[in-house]
């Protein structure tokens, strides 16, 4: 692809090293998440039809998307503001790269490209309860958007949810968060016992931070994705006694 960031999908601009990139790191990591991701990613990666052999093409996606969830990808060049992102998801729109790494960034890239943004989120797209609360915490952040400390707590409530969750799928731990989704050795580590897996708190979620550039520490555990959508008012008002405690 041409290291300038596409603002919109032209499929003819994938290169061979694209299509080879692509099917190394999906067959790569799906044979690592076959036994220990949630069966509601594995029903959502066939239903989007993702396969090894092809790039998913966008408006074979939204197609696809629009009949189940009436969700849809806006291609973004790269990480969009928070106020553009939050609007976006507010509209049942999911912001997407369409570029893919190289070769020989195939396990590490600084920013999120097509293989984490297509591969990590958009299967689960398709569910109904997980797109209801992406949508119901960005209508919150949105509520929220000039107030710093409560953004940052919606962060944090987005990484360890979205980003690097795990759910509890008849008393297995599995993967469902997009950020060890694409990644090989987040994969590996999150259900190792070099990580601590804690059950979902709003409360700890928010007292919890991260780093970007490592593995993580910790990761918190759902039952479902209803639970997740279930939690959205609780979610609100934990924020606000935060906030208010905060400002004292």
């Amino acid at each position: 692809m041409n290291t300038k960031r596409p603002t919109q999908q032209i499929y003819s601009n994938y290169t061979k090293q694209d299509f080879e990139v692509w099917k190394t790191l999906f067959n790569r990591q799906l044979e690592l998440l076959k036994p220990i991701v949630s069966v509601e990613y594995l029903k959502a990666l066939a239903m989007i039809n993702f396969t090894q052999d092809k790039i998913p093409d966008f408006e074979e996606v939204n197609a696809v998307l629009k009949n189940t969830t009436s969700w849809s990808l806006e291609v973004v060049p790269n990480i969009s503001e928070q106020k553009e992102f939050f609007e976006f998801l507010s509209q049942k729109k999911f912001t997407a790269t369409c570029w893919l790494r190289t070769m020989e960034q195939l396990d590490y890239l600084e920013e999120p490209d097509m293989f984490h943004d297509v591969f990590g989120h958009v299967p689960l797209l398709c569910n109904q309860a997980y797109v209801d609360f992406f949508k119901g915490i960005s209508d919150i952040a949105l509520k929220n958007i000039h107030n710093a400390k409560a953004i940052k707590l919606l962060g944090r409530l987005y990484w360890f949810t979205i980003e690097f969750g795990l759910i509890d799928e008849d008393g297995h731990l599995k993967i469902y968060g997009a950020g060890i989704i694409s990644s090989k050795g987040e994969t590996e580590h999150c259900l190792s016992k070099k990580a601590k897996q804690l059950p979902f708190d709003i409360q700890t979620i928010f007292e919890t931070d991260y780093r970007t550039d490592v593995f993580q520490e910790t990761y918190f555990v759902i039952d479902s994705f209803e639970q997740l959508y279930n939690s959205l008012e609780k979610i609100e008002l934990v924020l606000y006694e935060n906030i208010l405690q905060l400002n004292e």
